[in-house]
């Protein structure tokens, strides 16, 4: 009588650019897959599509193939390994790299080269991840479409001539090209979410302080925060456990709560959460009605699976923008104040005098909305002009946190639209300032109230574009937001771009 043998363990394929982090890791550590041959599969990707996406502005191919054999190795040898164990991962290009050119998508810094590692990127290199490349982004991860980068703009792949949103547009795009399946961006204002949603992707942004933001140039430091952007919930959980850590090079670093384990009970639903329907993000100025109509039916199907839903208010939303365009700016004034062609990149070295040099350096490094946003902060910081503008600004930023304190004594989450349009065409925003900017009216918020949001694709457009649906928790209560955003993506699948095998 013969013996069955047990078949051989699939062999996960290289190119298949649907593949998830915690699909790849699972199967290189289990030898079903070979670190190298995914990454293979992920730079011929990127060699064969991102010449159209422009996604990446570098891209590591010698360095993550020798990072990906040194995980086979490690394998073989019967090492430990981690839990990204050959995932490739993305990185925004305002994150540092040892010995690696980070640009900030800014002509004053396009020769720089770090010494360092942010604290993210040396987490990732921990866990056995492999850095694939350094993403686009509007310059100093100042806009909303990644058209301001200093060197081109991305595309979105749903729609080519669409936006990928941004800051990190870059970031998003690769993510949903599948030329990674996970990505790190940063969110000031929702430059995590609302890329994500554009993209029709899972773009987290975590409680301020969450992550470590040790090794990330710095816009505005009291709103920015390091967050994952992924193909699903499961992922950015993965990459949450990864980065969130206490950090003492990072003054304003929290601890990771001990309940920590982000995936786990992540698949146990959403029966008995409150939710709250916040009215002015439904009535935003610019609404799309698709939008509004999308997020109304994801939230439906949540109710339906038992969710408590009813209406809310956070009543000063309305102030929000401008508010965050007096403190984002003056913060940004300050930190941008150390490019001034002496220390670090661009320098106009034939000034006449260093007056000259600082001048000379700074208008031919800067593209015209960092300078714009430069010159709102410097005035808003002004003598005779600080009390008036940022102080007050900063009063109006406490009386948005209390709106949040206020509606979760009511409510476990909030929901609604995460943009209140779909990705919109190139240059279509670019000659009005203020119609870019109202693109994260509905973002802003968090930032300013330091709590974690999420953006989960919620359906497509009849125009085939994505919609994003936000969901927003206390400060801390990430397992919370990802146990809804799993529910949701549960019952509402979503078309993926195809795998590029």
């Amino acid at each position: 009588m013969s013996k069955t043998l047990p078949p051989k363990p699939r062999r996960l394929k290289g190119g298949d650019g649907a593949l998830s982090a915690a699909a790849i890791a699972s199967g290189v550590r289990s030898g079903e897959a070979s670190a190298e041959e995914i990454v293979r599969g992920r730079l011929d990707a990127i060699r064969k599509d991102d010449p159209t996406i422009k996604a990446f502005l570098a891209v590591f191919e010698d360095g993550a193939l020798e990072a990906a054999r040194a995980v086979d190795r490690k394998r073989r040898e019967g090492g430990k390994l981690g839990r990204l164990a050959g995932v490739p991962v993305a990185l925004k290009d305002n994150l540092l790299v040892t010995g690696t050119i980070s640009t900030c998508g800014s002509r004053i810094l396009e020769n720089y080269r770090s010494p360092y590692d942010a604290t993210v990127v040396g987490l990732l290199k921990s866990e056995d991840a492999v850095i694939i490349g350094k993403t686009n982004l509007d310059e100093f991860a100042m806009g909303s479409s990644t058209e301001n980068s200093s060197f081109f703009p991305t595309q979105n792949p749903w729609a080519p001539g669409h936006v990928p949103g941004g800051s990190s547009g870059g970031s998003a795009a690769a993510v949903a090209a599948g030329f990674a399946p996970v990505s790190l961006g940063s969110d000031t204002g929702g430059s995590i979410r609302q890329p994500a949603a554009l993209c029709g992707i899972v773009g987290l942004k975590p409680t301020y302080g969450l992550v470590s933001r040790y090794g990330l140039v710095a816009f505005a430091s009291s709103l920015d925060q390091i967050g994952p952007f992924s193909r699903t919930v499961e992922d950015s959980a993965l990459l949450l456990d990864v980065i969130a850590a206490k950090d003492p090079r990072d003054s304003t670093s929290k601890a990771a709560p001990r309940n920590g384990g982000y995936a786990e009970g992540i698949e146990t639903g959403v029966k008995g959460l409150r939710i709250g329907l916040p009215r002015q993000y439904f009535e935003a100025q610019g609404s799309d009605p698709e939008v509004v109509s999308s997020v109304r039916e994801s939230i439906r199907a949540l109710e339906a699976a038992g969710a408590v839903v009813a209406e809310a208010s956070l009543p000063h939303t309305d102030y929000a923008v401008s508010t965050y365009y007096l403190i984002a700016p003056a913060e940004a004034s300050s930190n941008l104040a150390r490019f001034d062609g002496v220390r670090y990149g661009l320098s106009e070295k034939n000034a006449p005098d260093l007056g000259a040099l600082y001048e000379e350096s700074r208008g031919v490094g800067f593209g015209a909305e960092v300078k714009r946003r430069i010159m709102l902060g410097t005035y808003a910081l002004s003598a005779g002009y600080h009390d008036a503008y940022y102080e007050k600004a900063n009063r109006v930023r406490t009386l948005i946190r209390r709106d949040f304190e206020e509606a979760f004594k009511s409510f476990d989450l909030l929901a609604a639209p995460t943009s209140p349009v779909p990705a919109f065409k190139m240059g279509e925003r670019m000659k009005d300032p203020l119609s870019m900017y109202l693109a994260d009216i509905l973002t802003i918020p968090a930032n300013l109230a330091g709590i974690p949001g999420i953006s989960v694709p919620s359906g497509l457009t009849s125009k085939g574009l994505p919609v994003g649906l936000q969901l927003l928790a206390p400060a801390f209560a990430e397992k919370t937001l990802l146990r809804a955003a799993f529910a949701l993506e549960s019952m509402r699948p979503f078309p993926r771009l195809g795998s590029r095998d």
